[in-house]
């Protein structure tokens, strides 16, 4: 018997309300998550439209929401939740990343070990 896969991310019920705002006056019907080298911590998270998924991202579904995970970026998310806040300064969203072991002191860039998977 398979044991059940880990949920890669999971969106609090502000980001779920937010990418349905986004997406709703985008003319891309996905929004893909993944992580990049760059940043003084080495790391950045990264959003951006699509207009389907690749052959190996990841489709997750939560909240009513659709969102496409890079392929290269699924171990080092497992686990996450993405959050969206708004200050008075600034409107964004956050990722709260079990794996995140470092940040920059700006909060651009993050250090990510990759989870740790039990056989």
């Amino acid at each position: 018997m398979a044991r059940p896969r880990p949920k890669i991310v999971t969106l609090t019920d502000a980001a779920a309300d937010r990418v349905k705002a986004i997406m709703a006056a985008s003319q891309k019907p996905y929004l893909r998550v993944g992580v990049k080298n760059g940043g003084c911590a080495g790391m950045e998270y990264v959003m951006e439209y699509a207009d389907a998924p690749e052959p190996l991202d990841e489709i997750v579904e939560d909240r009513d929401v659709k969102i496409l995970i890079k392929a290269n970026a699924v171990l080092f998310l497992i686990g996450s939740t993405i959050d969206h806040e708004t200050t008075k300064l600034a409107s964004k969203f956050v990722f709260r990343n079990p794996n995140q072991t470092d940040a920059c002191g700006c909060g651009e860039s993050v250090t990510i070990a990759p989870a740790k998977l039990d056989a």
